[in-house]
């Protein structure tokens, strides 16, 4: 039986090992109002500058990232939270090793 809830005590041990010179991605929930995905990179590790055709939410938590939100640039660590209307280029590298969570709100 489906539970109609989804409890992570802690999100961070979702991904308990990040592979030197990677990126990896989980899925935490998708659906047809959100889809919510756990990121861990590497120290040194980067996603190049794109958009989303949705707003997205990014919340870093752990490790400290260098984000690029348009044409500004943020120092971002642990506790840094962005919220990105649709198409915003953006950019993520990892100055440390990074755990972060991309919210994607459907529309």
């Amino acid at each position: 039986m489906e539970l109609p809830y989804k409890y992570i005590e802690d999100l961070t041990n979702q991904i308990p090992e990040i592979p030197a010179d990677s990126i990896v991605s989980q899925t935490i929930i998708s659906d047809e109002r959100l889809k919510i995905v756990l990121f861990g990179f590497a120290q040194g590790q980067e996603l190049s500058e794109h958009t989303a055709s949705q707003p997205a939410i990014l919340h870093l938590l752990a490790g400290e990232a260098t984000f690029t939100l348009g044409q500004d640039r943020f120092e971002a660590r642990a506790g840094t939270w962005v919220h990105m209307p649709p198409n915003l280029p953006h950019s993520v590298h990892a100055k440390t090793k990074l755990m972060m969570l991309l919210t994607l709100l459907r529309q």
